[in-house]
């Protein structure tokens, strides 16, 4: 498997892979009017997908935020400003290509990057994502609390907020 960074020429392939993803998983939710534009947020951080089988496998993007209310109890577990925060965000996994280790791969990723930057990630999940919050928890991610969110005119949502591992300290 290889991870890099997400080009401009992977937006097809990633766009097809979430659609797919969302048809099994209803991840993102409520699907966005352009889901390329979803996936290639103009203010990531950063955004790479993971490659295997000659195929994009997986994707995932590093957020400055998130919804207030999830950075609000971020910052409040953490201890830290929410400065010293950055969001995981747009983690998917191929429908073909789950149970291989890319949602771990991609998750380490955004986590080294964070940890380089000088911030602590962590993430929000919608509470009935079973398979997702299985890998973070699996990850070493420790579930902080759970907020009510909301996305325009749709129903509020459930979502935990997970802290990811602290950076190592340097040698």
């Amino acid at each position: 498997m290889l991870v890099r960074e997400r080009l401009e020429a992977d937006r097809a392939e990633c766009v097809e892979m979430a659609e797919a993803v969302h048809d099994q998983d209803r991840y993102p939710m409520y699907l966005p009017g352009d889901l390329g534009a979803f996936l290639f947020s103009p203010g990531a951080l950063g955004a790479w997908v993971a490659e295997l089988d000659g195929e994009i496998a997986g994707h995932v993007a590093l957020h400055p935020r998130s919804s207030p209310s999830v950075m609000a109890l971020a910052a409040g577990a953490t201890g830290l400003g929410e400065d010293g925060l950055c969001v995981v965000a747009r983690l998917l996994v191929s429908v073909r290509h789950r149970r291989r280790g890319v949602g771990r791969a991609l998750l380490e990723e955004a986590g080294r990057e964070a940890h380089a930057r000088g911030l602590r990630p962590v993430l929000d999940v919608v509470s009935g994502h079973e398979g997702a919050i299985a890998l973070y928890e699996g990850c070493g991610w420790v579930r902080a609390g759970q907020v009510t969110v909301r996305w325009g005119d749709h129903p509020e949502v459930q979502e935990l907020v997970y802290l990811g591992p602290v950076a190592s300290p340097a040698p």
